[in-house]
Parts: C-alpha cells; structure tokens; sequence
C-alpha cells in the first residue's frame, strides 16, 4: 500500500495546536483512506494499514516543550528524514524566532522543502518558510498579530494579512491557530475529494470547513480605532448608512474636513483607505445575510450599498476570494425545524374543564 508521508517540524516554545489539529486531520484521512481499501464499515475505524505515515522531527534529542508546557517527543531527528516527503509542515509558536536561527535546521528545512511535494506553515511558522527563501516572490500569510513583522523582516515576500489561508503553488501558509486545521482540511480535500473532508470536518465537530478566503477578523477588529472624535463618528455612521453615498467627499463633510486632510488622517488614524474600510464594511453586512438569511444576491447587494450583484461579485473575488454563492454555501446556517404542532387535547369534560384558580 502506498504511503503518504507528512513531516512536521517542531521546536522549542512551539504551540502545541499548531501540530495537533492539523496533525488529527491528516490521521483522519490516512484511517478513512485505509478502511476505504479494506472495505470496513466504519471509515473512521481502518484495518491497521494507515495510508499516512505521519513523523515529528526537532534539531534537539528529546522531549521538546510547547509553549503552553506540553511536550511532545519527536519520531526522528532531521538527519534521520530520508526517502520521499509528501508534506512538510512548520508549525508556529513563540520559539519559532530562535528557531530561524538554528542555521543548521533552517537549511535542512529547505533542502527537505525542495525535494517535498509541497510545504505549509502553520500561523508563525510562515518565518521558518520566509528564512529558508522559500516564501520570495510568493503570496503569503501569517498570524495577524505577525504580518507586518513578516513582510518587514522578508520584503520579497507577498503578505496578506486578510485570509486564514494562502495557497501559492505547491507551497501553503496559514494564518493563527485553528487555521491550521482549515489549511489542512483543505490539503485533504485535494488530495481525497470533498467528501473525505467533509467527513473529518463532522468528525472533528467543526461549525464548518472554511475556504480559505474567510477573513482572519471582522472589519471593525481590523481597523484602528481613531483618536479623534469626529472619526469615530464617522466609522458608526457609517455601519448604519451603507446604502449611503459614503464617497470621499460625503464623509468629509460629515467629519468636517477637507477633502484632502479626512483622507490623510482616516489612513494614519485607521491604517486603511476610507475607500477600502468601505468596502470592507459592506461585505462584512452582506456577509451576515449571506451566512443568516435567504435574501437573494440581488436583494444583498442592495442592502448593502453595493448597488448591483456583478458589484458586490467583484469586491467578494478581490476581497474574500469566493463568489457569494459559494460563501453562502459553505456559511449559510440552515434555518432552524419549524415547531411540531400541539398533540390535540381529547375532547370531554375533564378536557374542557377550566384549570382550579
């Protein structure tokens, strides 16, 4: 039977999620790609011969201590991975500075990565990716708290802070914690299909699989709440008025601004464009519907202020990097059950006799 093989690398300080949930996704599809070969009733329940060969590989001997104090025992030092890589993954944490130091694991780490089929990283991981040259020239992503230190420290690297993963040829990065898992649901899917994927995502008792095109944080998160009075206004006004003309000059107006120094201080007081905090405010909104209602395309993007569906299309391929249909499709929350009707009461005396007072 033909392995897969899946590397992780690790280090001191590293967070322990980072390995575990991708790690169970990838378990998970080695067993059920194995109860599928042998037939088995139960696809979570394999016969013993696992697809997926999963190895923990660390510079240092050793326990290696987790950030949060768990430690885990790596399966084979670097010297020791020989043979064909299938997926080589650096996993985050706050170690993962010092580890870009190790000179002699980041190189092992590149000659691995060339030779793999593909590499990921998880959250903070995407540093040990940029310091073995393998993120130059590439779209990437990392934690948010991290991004602007990733694309400072690696200027030939892409940063998007916006989506939770990235996937850039055969290279793949995500952003914190949880995303991990998405980025490697998402691995399994093309590896095995959709339904292999789904079928972990229940396992696991995910809400749902997200694309990788769901914002790491809301609009409102993401943007720096302003000093000055007048810009907070404006940024409320705005989340009850996006059908609105929320132009330049309009909001100017409402700030009592020019034109031109409302545009300078909402960027320096914000770190964004009001053209861009715009946008990011109405599909935040038309994410809501997408995800809570039934409304159709069209009704959306006019309660949102995108004016017409082809509008509202574009922003969501440039911005989300899914269409809505296929948002609401992974997001949309079914509507619950409607109520049973009452059991009739039998009629009779002691049906219709008033309740003692």
């Amino acid at each position: 039977m033909t392995s897969r093989r899946i590397v992780f690398a690790v280090y001191p300080d590293f967070q322990i999620l980072d390995l575990t949930g991708p790690h169970e996704v990838f378990a998970s599809a080695g067993r059920i790609a194995a109860a599928a070969g042998a037939g088995a009733a139960d696809p979570h329940v394999g016969d013993g011969a696992d697809r997926t060969v999963i190895e923990v590989v660390s510079a240092e001997a050793g326990p290696v201590a987790s950030s949060g104090g768990l430690a885990v025992t790596p399966t084979l030092p670097p010297a020791r991975v020989g043979g064909p890589v299938d997926t080589l993954v650096a996993v985050g944490g706050p170690g993962v500075q010092r580890a870009c130091q190790e000179r002699e694991f980041v190189e092992w780490f590149a000659a691995t990565a060339r030779t793999a089929r593909r590499t990921a990283s998880v959250c903070s991981g995407a540093f040990l990716l940029a310091e073995a040259g393998l993120l130059d020239g590439r779209r990437a992503v990392t934690h948010w708290s991290v991004c602007a230190e990733l694309a400072e420290r690696y200027p030939a690297v892409t940063v998007d802070p916006d989506p939770i993963f990235v996937r850039d040829g055969d290279v793949w990065t995500s952003a914190g914690v949880t995303a991990g898992i998405d980025l490697a649901l998402a691995m399994v899917e093309a590896d095995h299909g959709p339904e292999v994927s789904r079928t972990i995502a229940r396992h696991l008792v995910m809400f749902v699989q997200r694309p990788g095109g769901q914002a790491q944080f809301s609009t409102q998160l993401a943007a720096q709440r302003p000093d000055r009075s007048p810009l907070r206004e404006v940024l409320d006004w705005i989340a009850d008025h996006l059908c609105d003309d929320l132009a330049v000059p309009a909001l100017a107006a409402r700030a009592g601004m020019s034109e031109r120094n409302f545009t300078r201080v909402f960027r320096a007081e914000t770190g964004r464009t009001p053209g861009a905090y715009v946008e990011g405010a109405r599909i935040e909104a038309a994410r809501r519907l997408l995800e809570s209602t039934g409304a159709t395309l069209d009704g959306v993007a006019r309660r949102c202020g995108f004016g017409t569906v082809e509008t509202l299309h574009r922003s969501f391929k440039r911005r989300v990097r899914v269409t809505p249909g296929e948002y609401r499709r992974h997001f949309s929350v079914p509507a619950p059950a409607p109520a049973p009707d009452p059991v009739p009461v039998p009629a009779g005396p002691a049906a219709a006799a008033e309740p003692p007072r």
